[in-house]
């Protein structure tokens, strides 16, 4: 396993990391959760992801009664949660100061745990002054409940605030961010946040790498039986794989299937090793029904080294979505 600093901060996490979303609490109980986690686990991942929406709650519980029964030792795991919709209450959702502290305190129940290692506003709150959010995220940082606090699909305008309150009011300032991040969803990294990465050392937990899926290759002649969009409620991923997008993704996932053929890997392995070969991701985020992904995830870190100019030549006019603004990955 390869680790890798999240941003400036001194904290080195895995390249690869793994994420409650979507399956745990769903489609994964403690036992399949903690074997998955275990495949992570010997593959080196040290960071597990999860949110206190991730159905409603329960992926949290599942994670943390999974590590209680592995045993792991607390300090060399990093693990994460995410404020923003903690139930259907007026203050149960947002980033008030009163949600986050509140928000805070209910996920480290679930995660039978101390602390969390790093937690995020899972989404901009256009209702609360990012001065209070700031304060408040701050205030949970030196009360020892997380060690570093970031933002999930901020814009670059909204960080930077953020960031500017932190040092004119000497508080702590966001360290990372999780943003979408993929084959067909690179404009806000590669573009948008291209100047953060120098100017205040954001890191970046990038989610999706698959495309939800599309990436994976499973989709390229229409949904196979047994699949997850076969189960009741992803109605929202059936519908999107119908749409003009959809189609647009599958056509050109079913062009890349052929060139991970060529390498020698699968569409999944491609897909994710793309993803680790930007400088600026500090890590992966994946995700599995099964441990077998979770085993086949992790040798995608063997193929970041078959990339080539020739391949990523190949693959740029397959995608043909290059953002406009230089990176230094390019």
């Amino acid at each position: 396993m390869e680790y890798r600093r999240l941003g400036k901060s001194g904290l080195q996490v895995s390249a690869l990391s793994f994420g409650a979303w979507v399956t745990f609490g769903k489609q994964a109980d403690v036992d399949i959760a903690l074997e998955m986690m275990q495949a992570a686990r010997d593959a080196g991942v040290n960071f597990f992801d999860n949110a206190e929406s991730y159905e409603q709650g329960e992926a949290e519980i599942v994670m943390g009664k999974a590590i209680k029964r592995a045993g792991w030792k607390r300090s060399d795991l990093i693990v994460s949660t995410k404020i923003f919709w903690g139930g259907d209450g007026p203050n149960d959702r947002g980033l008030s100061r009163k949600h986050i502290l509140e928000g805070t305190d209910a996920a480290l129940a679930r995660l039978q745990m101390d602390y969390v290692d790093l937690i995020f506003c899972h989404r901009p709150d256009i209702h609360t002054p990012i001065e209070e959010t700031v304060r408040a995220m701050s205030y949970i940082v030196d009360s020892g409940k997380a060690f570093y606090w970031g933002t999930s699909e901020w814009s670059a305008a909204q960080i930077i605030e953020a960031y500017g309150i932190a040092r004119r009011e000497h508080l702590v300032p966001p360290t990372m961010e999780q943003p979408q991040y993929n084959m067909f969803v690179r404009e806000r990294v590669e573009k948008e946040y291209a100047h953060l990465y120098d100017e205040i050392g954001l890191g970046t937990t990038i989610w999706s790498p698959l495309a939800s899926g599309f990436l994976t290759g499973k989709y390229n002649e229409g949904i196979p039986e047994g699949s997850r969009l076969s189960l009741e409620g992803y109605e929202w991923l059936r519908q999107r794989l119908e749409t003009t997008q959809g189609q647009e993704w599958t056509a050109k996932t079913r062009q890349l299937s052929a060139v991970a053929g060529d390498l020698g890997c699968t569409m999944s392995q491609l897909a994710l090793a793309w993803c680790l070969k930007n400088p600026n991701v500090s890590t992966v985020i994946t995700g599995a029904s099964k441990p077998e992904q979770v085993v086949e995830n992790m040798q995608a870190l063997d193929v970041v080294a078959k990339f080539t100019d020739d391949l990523n030549q190949r693959i740029e006019a397959i995608l043909d979505n290059r953002p406009e603004a230089p990176a230094d990955f390019r």
